[in-house]
């Protein structure tokens, strides 16, 4: 969980200091290894480090890693990893600033989302997949997931953050509530004898997860709709894992980051599969990605590993540089709120999940599908707020506006009406 300091005042000068220290902070140097060992041949990663928020500039780069583990066949891992970087960036304006760019991220990442699994879904496949999508700008990490894999993050002063949901119906009463307040059925497997076994599942089609991309044979209620998490490193850095359930069935967040600290990132991805499968078995295909966001002058050929284990070990691969000339003041303050968290948002409700204040009005066109990016006549739009529960609060009118497929996708995942 964030640790806030909020209650603590920091001096004007100190303030100052940061300020003037920013404009001079050099983006990230970013290490990353991945490591898989299949069982079924349905988990697929996506890396893709030279991205640029306009084509051409190297100022606006940023960095992309995603883990697909799909159920059910892998043609919809496959679609997803072939399409949802394209969508997402198709649903934020090109003449954004970074400011802008970044704090429209959390909604184009919903409306990606939504739009790949209409778009896959059209194709009439059953199969499914998770989806754990991070993406890297300067020291801003976002990340985007529906389903059981999970993203860690171990700050250089050792701690730790979850950045992603877990999305199986045992974790969540409340998703539970939801499906049922839909129209679907959630329960164990009963087997012959009468007895219920195994984990909760969604009915028709036995998902046990409540959200996914694809998995047209479970039903609507089953949405795409991610939870997002966007943070701020320090520039002191920190590492980053992306696992498949196969690893974090078999081992906790510690002991995924405590099997691997002092190893390069390629080795340390290759580390934490073999710890999981020696733990639990073979028993999923397993996954991992590791990343490292370092300052550029921690670049180092290899990291050797630690006489000691523990949270201080992780620290002292990225301790920034003491200045001797620093006040007690600077000190004190120089090194809290190591990680900010900068948004968090999980609700399945579309309507709560597009907003209107600035600088998103801007991102949602008044004539242009929140969603799908089609271009509709005027009138034609159909309000995200229609029949929403935010109705007291918006008129539906307000934007944004969805097409007519989009908006009877947003009602039936609401259980107002099949699809």
């Amino acid at each position: 969980m964030m640790s806030r300091k909020s209650e603590c005042s920091v001096p004007l000068a100190v303030l100052l200091k940061r300020e003037l220290t920013n404009e001079k902070i050099e983006n990230p140097d970013i290490l990353h290894g991945q490591a898989r060992k299949n069982k079924k041949g349905e988990d697929f990663a996506f890396v893709k480090t030279d991205c640029q928020r306009v084509p051409g500039d190297g100022v606006t780069a940023f960095s992309v890693f995603a883990l697909f583990d799909g159920h059910n066949g892998t043609a919809a891992a496959i679609y997803s990893k072939e399409n949802l970087l394209n969508n997402v960036l198709g649903a934020i304006p090109s003449d954004f600033s970074r400011d802008e760019w970044l704090a429209a991220l959390p909604r184009a990442l919903v409306a990606g989302f939504v739009k790949t699994d209409q778009d896959f879904k059209e194709k009439a496949q059953s199969s499914g997949t998770t989806v754990t999508f991070v993406i890297i700008d300067g020291w801003v990490v976002t990340v985007a997931s529906v389903g059981d894999s999970r993203c860690i993050l171990e700050s250089a002063e050792g701690a730790i953050y979850s950045l992603s949901a877990d999305h199986r119906l045992e974790a969540s009463e409340q998703e539970v509530d939801r499906i049922t307040s839909c129209g679907g059925e959630v329960g164990r497997l009963i087997i012959v004898s009468g007895d219920e076994i195994g984990p909760l599942r969604c009915w028709p089609g036995g998902l046990c997860l409540s959200r996914s991309i694809g998995d047209k044979d479970v039903g609507e209620f089953v949405v795409p709709i991610p939870h997002v998490k966007q943070v701020k490193l320090s520039t002191a850095g920190g590492r980053i894992i992306i696992s498949s359930d196969g690893v974090w069935d078999a081992l906790t967040a510690e002991e995924a980051l405590s099997c691997c600290r002092g190893l390069p990132a390629d080795v340390a991805a290759a580390h934490i599969v073999k710890e999981a499968i020696q733990t639990r078995g073979l028993r999923d295909d397993t996954t991992c990605i590791v990343i490292d966001i370092l300052p550029p002058e921690k670049i180092v050929s290899s990291i050797q590993p630690p006489k000691k284990q523990g949270k201080g070990v992780f620290k002292s691969m990225f301790r920034r540089r003491s200045f001797d000339s620093s006040t007690q003041s600077d000190r004190e303050f120089s090194e809290s709120d190591l990680v900010e968290e900068i948004f968090e948002e999980g609700s399945a409700v579309l309507a709560e999940r597009l907003g209107t204040v600035y600088p998103f009005c801007s991102l949602f066109k008044m004539f242009t599908c929140a969603i799908c990016q089609v271009k509709m006549q005027s009138g034609k739009g159909i309000s995200v707020h229609t029949s929403s529960s935010l109705h007291g609060r918006l008129r539906p009118w307000d934007g944004p506006f969805l097409c007519p497929s989009c908006h009877a996708k947003k009602e039936a995942m609401e259980g107002k009406r099949p699809l």
